[in-house]
This record gives C-alpha cells, sequence and structure tokens, in this order.
C-alpha cells in the first residue's frame, strides 16, 4: 500500500514492555565477536556471569530479543514488504550504563517521512524507561523503503559527517565470521534476508548478508575496546549511518578521528576496495 502521510507522520506505537536477563547481553556480545581470546580480562567483562558490562547497543535487540519470527514493517499508514527494507541509520543515547539484566517499557513515534523519489525514508524515535519512570535510553532510527516514494513528501535532509583532513587517528580490522549473521540472528532478528540464499536473492544480493545493526554494534565494540579500554560504561552516545552491506567472512576496517572530544568514523570492505559499508559513525564519550 502507499504511504498515507496524514495517518502515519507522528503515529505513537507501542507502549511494548519487555525484559531482559544477563545471558541475553553474553548471548548479544557473543554474537557481535566478544570473548575471541577467552583469557583476554578485557573480553570476559562482556561475558561475566550475572554482571557483564553492557554495549549501548544491546538497546538495539534488548526489546525482540526472544522473537523468532521474521519482523514486519506495519505501522499506521504504512505497511510494506520486507524485502524492500534495508536499515539507513541507527543512534542510541544513553543516560548511563545499561543494567545487565531488567524489565523496561519502550514508547516509539514517527518523527519523520521522506520522500526520495524511488525509495521512502522513515525515521523513528524511541524512548526506553525502566518501571520507575527512568529514561535508560533514546534511540533514533531510519528506514530505507525501496520503491515507495512519490507520494508527495519532503526530500530531507542529505548532511553527513564530515571526516577531518589529516591523518587517521585509529584504523582497526574487524574479522566477520562466516557464521556471524546466523550468531547474530539468535538475537532476535529473524530477516530471512540474513539467513536464506533464496529469499537475499530475491531480494538482489548474491548470498545473505550481514545483518546491519551487527556490523553497527561490532564497530562499536571495536572503538569502546580502542579509545575506552574494554570499558562500556565511558560510553555516552553512538549512531552509525548504514551505507553498504558487509558478508560474512569478510574483513571490514573501522578508520576513525578524534573530534571535539568524540571519534568519528567510517567503516570499508577493503576485500571489495574499499566500499563503504557504515559511514558517519559516532561515538560520544559520556
Amino acid at each position: 500500500m502507499a504511504i498515507d502521510l496524514d495517518a502515519a507522520l507522528g503515529a505513537e506505537l507501542g507502549p511494548v514492555e519487555f525484559c531482559w536477563a544477563s545471558s541475553d547481553v553474553q548471548l548479544y556480545h557473543l554474537a557481535l565477536g566478544a570473548g575471541a581470546d577467552p583469557v583476554d580480562p578485557r573480553e570476559l567483562r562482556y561475558l561475566t556471569d550475572g554482571t557483564p558490562q553492557v554495549l549501548p547497543t544491546f538497546s538495539t535487540v534488548a526489546a525482540s530479543f526472544h522473537v523468532t519470527e521474521a519482523p514486519r514493517v506495519s505501522f499506521p499508514g504504512i505497511d510494506i514488504e520486507l524485502s524492500r527494507v534495508l536499515h539507513a541509520s541507527e543512534a542510541v543515547v544513553v543516560p548511563a550504563p545499561l543494567p545487565a539484566s531488567g524489565s523496561a517499557r519502550g514508547i516509539t513515534r514517527i518523527t519523520d517521512i521522506w520522500d526520495k523519489g524511488k525509495a521512502a525514508v522513515i525515521l523513528t524515535e524511541t524512548t526506553v524507561t525502566d518501571p520507575g519512570g527512568t529514561v535508560l535510553w533514546t534511540t533514533k532510527r531510519s528506514i530505507f523503503a525501496r520503491g515507495e516514494g512519490g507520494f508527495g513528501g519532503e526530500r530531507g535532509p542529505s548532511a553527513t559527517v564530515a571526516a577531518p583532513d589529516r591523518e587517521l587517528d585509529i584504523q582497526i580490522d574487524i574479522p566477520v565470521l562466516p557464521q556471524q549473521a546466523l550468531l547474530y540472528r539468535m538475537c532476535g532478528d529473524r530477516n530471512p534476508l540474513h539467513s536464506d540464499p533464496e529469499f537475499a536473492s530475491a531480494a538482489g544480493f548474491p548470498r545473505p548478508i550481514l545483518h546491519g545493526l551487527c556490523t553497527y554494534g561490532m564497530t562499536c565494540k571495536a572503538l569502546v575496546d580502542a579509545v575506552f579500554d574494554g570499558d562500556a560504561s565511558r560510553v555516552g552516545g553512538y549512531g552509525a549511518r548504514f551505507a553498504g552491506v558487509v558478508f560474512p567472512g569478510e574483513t571490514i576496517r573501522l578508520t576513525a578521528w578524534q573530534v571535539d572530544g568524540r571519534y568519528v568514523g567510517v567503516v570499508t570492505a577493503p576485500g571489495r576496495d574499499n566500499v563503504t559499508v557504515l559511514s558517519d559513525v559516532e561515538v560520544l564519550p559520556v
């Protein structure tokens, strides 16, 4: 169905109530590659029974961790076939370190819908609070829906975070396991685009691709390890824009600069002539 701006724009979704346990956090971290060196104390911080430290990107899976069905893109005024949808951007702000277990309530609203001609970009904001009303995190997300543009909406901005014109401060190569997408789907994202070769082919890809949010989380962990000595509690915010796809089994490269106390960067796939897969990467300290 065509996007109905009047019904969709400003619509509030939820509330969604959910809970998580420390074992969920540990599995999420394992799905990002934590524990590659099982005797490294920094790696074991992510995998401690009962009280593991929590990457802020756990916010992307906390509410849907135990979902076993493929997601649907069905909101007020919006109903889009899953194979047409790609993640466009994600960002999270955390006022304090995330708890290793707990319960929460999330309310999402549609904040903008941009008409890109051949596609639509749908932006949402989710505020998550604990049972006492304290904000645990706020996320902003956008999805790119192919073939859903042309409805007469605003085109929206195209601003990007500019990298400094100087030598980089950080370069990290991040290996992606051949089974990385199959591990990550255990965290609640069962989109067959990441596991079913036939579905991926029908969507225009030569084979299943890695979840964009897995690339997002792996990059956050790499930055935490590199600039905060593996201490996730020092992260106040993190975000990125999805600019391409990652295939399980390849290596991605994070290049970053320190700018005014934060780190900005880009992630590329060196094996594919440095194709950009994640751009406008930004991590903010507490």
